[in-house]
């Protein structure tokens, strides 16, 4: 009997392997490894995959623990769901003991099915984020007030706001740290040197009367520990918090104040102690940097000349910097983003580049929204390198066609120092809607010196669609582009023009084929 018990035993491992049965993809409030999660019962999520068919799950089995460490050793001090008899593997509500904020979870599941059972997933994790005003430390800081040089118009033209601060780190080793940050209208944030993700024009726009964002980062390889030494840098761009157009049709296009910026830096330490570094009036603060302006219609204006050097580093000098006042409160609610953040998806080399007289000519062969990347070089100081954007030409082809742009200039300038010598150069805070590209100021310029950077929210591919009809498969590729372009944190209209709202009622149909695409 004990022989035809383990034959029977063996079977079934031997089926259930060959069936393949495997979960993974595992998600908390639909996205891959969140940093802040405010919800009290956040919903997991999996996907089941098999080289059988008719696989339905019968069971899941889900383990929360506090470490990897314990994770891995089948310990779930968090929770435990037990065997849990059911086919949901989307939205599964977590169970588990109440969470504290800044908490990290570490997680895996494992299910049954009609097919036989999976193997535990690969571990997975997500963090709870600071919920409620009450519980975030230090303050919005910024300067409220233009700087002399800085023009409020119909076409605004206000410089980024530079903040540093510097701090020692305990005399211990670093488990882990994690950093909340809102920076309004957008920001870059730096530590020791390094920007700390490779998000772009973060965070996602909101109605910043009802909400705005903060993103979070695991940025423990960042941090020295040990007594250390550590400097904190964030970049300040204008976004929609401060609008493109002042004073512009008040009644619809609204302000909502001058850039500013609110921290959360929490260092968890290995004997379990933690260090705050939080932003106050203490920061220093600067907008003698080298973004002159940066306007979503207009485009940016950067002056090399004016670069700060290892403003990022500890150790720089800021004794000529000013101190960072405490700003006014946004009005609307922090919250942590719940959507992928944006980054540079995909670039593209130039279809062709033309030489007319003293400018050049760029065709990339497609319409996008994001911006190029420039090789700079046979430059002087004070030269003037001007990229202008459009997704239209003339009739003869020698002259970017920007009547569709209406009062947007959408045009980037970048001001040479004199050393550049194939400096690669991109905006930071100012993205444009084009196919074409003119291009003055340099000479000698070549395919090789440009690259244009496609730039919309980090969504996976859900499929893909070929056929032998060359109608459909173009009809594909641009509904493709055409949706791409239009994803910032929330869709927008038109990228192209100098409207780019999120006006949802049209999004709300294109939803229908976007979950095929």
């Amino acid at each position: 009997m004990l022989r035809k018990s383990f034959l029977l035993l063996s079977f079934l491992v031997a089926w259930s392997v060959q069936a393949g049965v495997n979960v993974g993809s595992l998600t908390v409030e639909g996205l891959p490894s969140p940093l802040n999660v405010e919800s009290s019962s956040p919903r997991l999520g999996w996907i089941i995959t098999s080289s059988d068919r008719d696989v339905m799950q019968t069971s899941y089995h889900i383990l929360v623990a506090s470490s990897p460490e314990l994770l891995d050793s089948g310990k779930g001090d968090i929770w435990d769901s037990g065997i849990v008899r059911s086919d949901q593997s989307v939205w599964v509500p977590y169970a588990g003991r109440k969470l504290a904020d800044n908490t990290r979870c570490y997680w895996k599941v494992k299910v049954a099915t009609t097919r036989g059972d999976s193997p535990w997933s690969e571990p997975a994790e997500w963090g709870m984020g600071i919920v409620g005003e009450g519980h975030w430390g230090g303050r919005w800081i910024g300067w409220e007030a233009p700087f002399e040089w800085d023009i409020e118009d119909s076409h605004s033209r206000m410089s980024s706001r530079y903040l540093r601060k510097e701090f020692d780190t305990a005399n211990k080793d670093i488990r882990r740290a994690t950093v909340h940050i809102s920076g309004l209208g957008m920001y870059e944030l730096y530590i020791n040197g390094k920007k700390v993700s490779d998000d772009v024009l973060a965070p996602a726009p909101t109605d910043y009367r009802r909400t705005t964002l903060y993103n979070s980062y695991d940025v423990t390889g960042l941090l020295k520990g040990n007594g250390e030494a550590n400097a904190v840098g964030v970049t300040l761009g204008n976004g929609r918090f401060y609008t493109m157009r002042q004073n512009y049709k008040p009644y619809k296009i609204p302000t909502f104040g001058y850039p500013k910026m609110r921290m959360n830096l929490i260092i968890e330490y290995t004997d379990g102690t933690k260090q705050r570094v939080n932003s106050d009036e203490k920061w220093a603060l600067t907008a003698q940097g080298p973004i002159r302006s940066n306007n979503e219609y207009d485009g940016e204006i950067y002056d090399a000349r004016l670069e700060l050097g290892d403003w990022t580093l500890p150790g720089y000098d800021d004794s000529g910097w000013l101190k960072a006042q405490r700003a006014e409160l946004p009005y609307g609610t922090l919250r942590g983003n719940t959507s992928p953040n944006m980054k540079v998806m995909r670039t593209l080399k130039p279809k062709s580049v033309r030489r007319l007289g003293d400018r050049y000519m760029v065709d990339f062969g497609q319409n996008m929204a994001g911006w190029i990347k420039i090789a700079v070089s046979d430059v002087t100081k004070g030269d003037t390198v001007t990229i202008r954007y459009s997704e239209l030409v003339t009739p003869d082809s020698t002259r970017l066609d920007v009547e569709n742009l209406r009062h947007a200039q959408s045009t980037d300038r970048y001001i040479a120092n004199g050393t550049e010598n194939g400096r690669q150069w991109s905006p930071k805070f100012s993205y444009h809607g084009f196919r074409f590209v003119e291009i003055s100021g340099m000479n000698n310029l070549s395919s090789d010196d440009i690259v244009a950077e496609v730039v919309f929210d980090n969504l996976p591919d859900n499929g893909s669609f070929t056929s032998s009809n060359p109608v459909m498969n173009a009809i594909h590729r641009n509904a493709w582009w055409g949706i791409s372009s239009n994803y910032k944190g929330v869709p927008v209209d038109c990228p192209q023009r100098d409207e780019r709202q999120p006006w949802t009622g049209d999004h709300c149909m294109g939803t229908w084929g976007e979950n095929f695409l």
